[in-house]
């Protein structure tokens, strides 16, 4: 491959992933078109690209930024999957994918990148069980919603009482 579609591929790889600060690296090897173009689809319904690149080639283009790390010490050809809501619901959906070894055998997730620190597989099922964003506000709404209606049941504990009563006593 001459130096000039080396460099081609370099733009055009770091400018589809300009923005993206977080992914995961993950092994497509061995998986044939069409489980592949399902996967693609997939993923494409759920907000998430995957891009199969050279390692070579994506150290280039990710050179100086935040997604660098992921490349560090990688050979051979890794799928770049990045996308969804959250990085954790990005990390979710690998590690499922990773798991469901019944449709998509061959994927494997391999790593990636968070906040500019390269993760390591382990490190990446440890994250797929924490709240993603959508699980934290809910718990959130709930610890600030939590004393309010605290309060509220206190406040209107003794007047239900009292009404009550005298409620009793007018009926007599």
């Amino acid at each position: 491959m001459s130096k000039y579609v080396k460099d081609m591929m370099t733009k055009d790889l770091a400018k589809r992933l300009d923005g993206v600060e977080n992914c995961v690296l993950a092994n497509v090897i061995g998986m044939d078109a069409n489980k592949t173009s399902s996967l693609r689809k997939l993923l494409r319904e759920k907000g998430i690209g995957l891009m199969v690149v050279k390692n070579s080639v994506a150290r280039r283009a990710t050179e100086g930024t935040s997604l660098a790390p992921a490349f560090e010490g990688v050979e051979g050809c890794h799928a770049v999957v990045w996308g969804a809501e959250d990085f954790v619901s990005l990390v979710k959906e690998v590690t499922l994918l990773d798991k469901n070894q019944v449709e998509f055998l061959e994927f494997e997730a391999r790593g990636g990148v968070m906040d500019g620190e390269q993760l390591t597989v382990d490190r990446v099922k440890e994250i797929s069980k924490w709240p993603s964003r959508p699980e934290q506000l809910s718990l959130l709404v709930g610890q600030i919603l939590g004393p309010g209606a605290r309060l509220a049941a206190q406040l209107n504990g003794p007047g239900g009482q009292l009404v009550s009563q005298i409620k009793q006593v007018g009926e007599e």
